[in-house]
């Protein structure tokens, strides 16, 4: 058989959810018409009588309530010698209803509870029929009490549109252009809008977005080019995890930083004390470059490594505008190093008042120092975990950096060598027990404080 050649495609409108084509066959006069679209729309360009209509209706209820998205079909024959501007002009015969299936993925109902339990409120925006679309809602663990349409899109203004959003997550039957006057409602209503889409049409509200997320698998370039991130498996439950290892890196980012001004207050204490109270100076350039060998693997690599929180997607979203360092977060990293160089201080003033050498006293000093880095790492590795149960839970990084930093520090306290290079003295059992007693102190009081300051630093 030869094929028929298509002689004219009319496309779908807002004012005609259908699209129509007309096909010629070689040789034979006139045209084939086949068009599918809404029901509704089918109905109506078929000319079906009241029951013809009810019967229809009561179809598409039945198969949208399972789930299935709905389109009609119908055809036509036309014998003009020209085909006409507008689809309404063929005489159009009810074929039928097609019901098509797009099962919730298993992993979506899951999805959605996390960004529930998260903050973050899941909005289904389709062109499905209402029935369908709250069947598939509930499916998916959507909030479906209240569906609202384009057509009832059409007649509000901004702040009514802006109230609806507010307090409606599904809506059906809207067309691609009204989707960006809803990302603009919702952005005008002070929420931070994430979009996804696929088609060319979805690319102005991929745009309009805070976040546009365009489908790698099905998606189109252009809705990719207006998009910020590009989904590439088109799983839901991939945006879900990529909001909790979000968090995570935030989290951690602002661990490290607490950490790096905690550890430089007891540093630049014990660096200015002995021109104070004349006491033996504690630090020579080697000691700085010891402690800087600690430090920046510990922010680079340890605080990297950390897991997320328990709770991270058990939180409201931050603030845009609030900063990584607040106010609470440099109050919290000030008392953190206050308190290690009150510890170190003190071990150091009574080392030099209970008569022991310069090189001596240096040493249990720094020994301390070293020891109460490792005890604010601990503290400050969780804002809801005390340190005891943190030495519990693994982390290669920091396994690693203790073991390296314990290892090169008995270098230098007991390989003659390196002692002498570090101007230390003798240092014994009795030593290190009245360094390690002041970390596990410092490590204790610190937990007891993050207590009264860990809604603050995990919010």
């Amino acid at each position: 058989p030869v094929a028929s050649t298509l002689a004219r495609s009319y496309p779908l409108r807002p004012d005609l959810l259908v699209v129509t084509q007309a096909w010629q066959q070689p040789g034979e006069p006139g045209w084939r018409v086949d068009t599918k679209g809404s029901p509704e729309a089918i109905v109506a360009l078929c000319r079906l009588d009241e029951a013809g209509a009810a019967a229809v209706r009561r179809q598409v209820d039945e198969m949208a309530a399972a789930g299935l998205r709905v389109l009609g079909v119908a055809e036509s024959a036309h014998d003009g010698a020209t085909l006409p501007e507008a689809p309404q002009s063929f005489g159009f015969r009810y074929l039928g209803l097609v019901g098509l299936e797009d099962p919730v993925r298993d992993s979506v109902p899951a999805a959605v509870r996390e960004c529930r339990d998260a903050g973050i409120r899941v909005v289904m925006i389709t062109g499905d029929y209402p029935q369908t679309a709250r069947a598939i809602a509930a499916r998916a663990g959507i909030d479906s009490g209240g569906v609202l349409t384009g057509t009832e899109m059409q007649v509000m203004d901004d702040e009514a549109l802006g109230a609806a959003a507010a307090r409606t997550s599904v809506f059906a039957r809207i067309m691609p252009e009204q989707k960006l006057r809803l990302v603009q409602a919702l952005k005008s209503a002070g929420e931070v809008v994430a979009m996804t889409g696929d088609g060319v049409n979805d690319a102005p509200a991929l745009k309009a977005a805070d976040i546009g997320i365009a489908m790698g698998g099905r998606g189109t370039d252009v809705a990719r080019e207006a998009s910020s991130i590009v989904l590439l498996d088109d799983d839901f439950g991939s945006i879900v995890r990529t909001v909790r290892l979000g968090r995570r890196i935030y989290d951690n980012l602002r661990k490290a930083m607490t950490y790096i001004l905690a550890i430089h207050v007891p540093i630049a204490g014990m660096a200015l004390l002995p021109l104070v109270t004349g006491l033996p100076i504690v630090f020579w350039p080697i000691h700085i470059a010891f402690l800087e060998m600690v430090i920046d693997p510990v922010c680079s690599i340890v605080f990297e490594a950390e897991k997320e929180e328990a709770d991270v997607m058990r939180r409201p979203p931050r603030k845009p505008e609030g900063r990584i360092l607040s106010g609470s977060v440099i109050a919290w990293s000030m008392l953190q190093g206050a308190l290690a160089f009150a510890v170190v201080a003190a071990i150091y003033v009574g080392a030099a008042r209970a008569g022991m050498s310069d090189a001596e006293v240096r040493t249990i000093a720094f020994v301390s120092l070293v020891l109460a880095n490792l005890g604010l790492i601990l503290v400050n590795r969780s804002y809801r975990i005390d340190p005891v149960k943190l030495l519990t839970q693994p982390n290669r990084a920091l396994a690693w950096v203790v073991a390296v930093t314990i290892g090169l520090l008995g270098v230098a306290v007991v390989w003659p060598p390196a002692r002498d290079l570090f101007r230390f003295g003798e240092f014994d059992g009795h030593d290190l027990a009245i360094a390690a007693i002041g970390a596990l102190a410092l490590a204790l009081v610190l937990d007891l404080v993050k207590g009264a300051w860990r809604k603050r630093l995990a919010g």
